[in-house]
């Protein structure tokens, strides 16, 4: 009973000191992971699927497109993806219009530029197509209890010419902080993935969100409630600051996809895109 007594109690010293270890998310099991490089794979993901093929599509700090680093959006976040459209959402650090270029299912690419309300956030964190891809959900930084809903460039927005106009928002009955990613599971259930390093809004810092909205999206404002399911697996050889980064749902396969980068000089050789399976 008392080596009984010392293995348990030493399980539990091992799981206070190792975050990955001292919680698990509620819901969904991590399956395994995937190595995540730090330049090419370190912002976010989406599954593209199309007659063609289906392929996951990252982003990272070098997949910004030269050309638009030049003209002043320098930061991609994570992108999105519904019925073969894709979308890489870009920001700017001057107060500028955000950038959401957007690939046809055939492969054809056009811009399109949102300029900012004057509450809006200048963060470009995100972008989540609705699974009939006609609305794009984007997200901003910090706490939060809105995301924002615009019409799907390309689908029901067409003149890249014109401002790519804000529709409505999702309101959140509970505040978030730092969401990198969303994407839909269905048309009224998102999972988000947040950053928050404080853990005073759920009680758990780096929680993966699930968001149920009170109706699919048409254009007006709906209600979205938050459910916290815990902390997100942070495994490192590394001691420090994790970053959750992007989140996507292949729903070939049901897969939840998960990126968290590891601190320090672990960034280059352990970071994870973790995979998990519903419950």
């Amino acid at each position: 009973m008392r080596r009984t007594g010392i293995v348990l109690a030493l399980v539990v010293v091992l799981a206070a000191a190792v975050p990955g270890l001292a919680q698990a998310v509620t819901g969904w099991t991590a399956v395994g992971s995937d190595r995540a490089r730090p330049l090419d794979e370190s912002q976010g993901l989406a599954t593209v699927v199309r007659p063609s093929g289906t392929t996951i599509h990252y982003t990272g700090v070098a997949t910004v497109d030269v050309g638009l680093a030049v003209q002043g959006w320098n930061h991609v976040g994570d992108p999105g993806s519904a019925q073969g459209w894709y979308v890489e959402p870009y920001q700017r650090d001057d107060r500028g219009a955000k950038l959401f270029r957007v690939q046809t299912p055939d492969g054809t690419q056009t811009d399109y530029k949102h300029a900012l309300e004057p509450w809006e956030a200048s963060n470009n964190s995100f972008a989540a197509v609705s699974p009939d891809a006609r609305w794009l959900v984007a997200g901003e930084w910090g706490t939060m209890d809105r995301l924002l809903v615009h019409p799907m460039p390309g689908v029901a927005f067409t003149d890249p010419a014109q401002n790519l106009p804000y529709a409505s928002a999702i309101r959140l009955d509970h505040q978030v902080r730092d969401v990198q990613g969303c994407d839909f599971v269905t048309a009224t259930r998102l999972m988000c993935a947040s950053d928050d390093p404080d853990g005073s809004l759920f009680g758990a810092i780096k929680p993966l969100l699930q968001v149920d909205l009170d109706g699919p999206l048409s254009g007006s404002d709906v209600t979205g409630h938050v459910t916290s399911l815990g902390r997100l697996p942070l495994q490192s050889g590394c001691g420090g600051t994790f970053e959750v980064e992007g989140i996507d749902f292949d729903e070939r396969d049901d897969t939840l996809r998960v990126i968290v980068m590891s601190p320090s000089v672990c960034i280059a050789v352990d970071s994870k895109t973790w995979r998990f399976r519903q419950q």
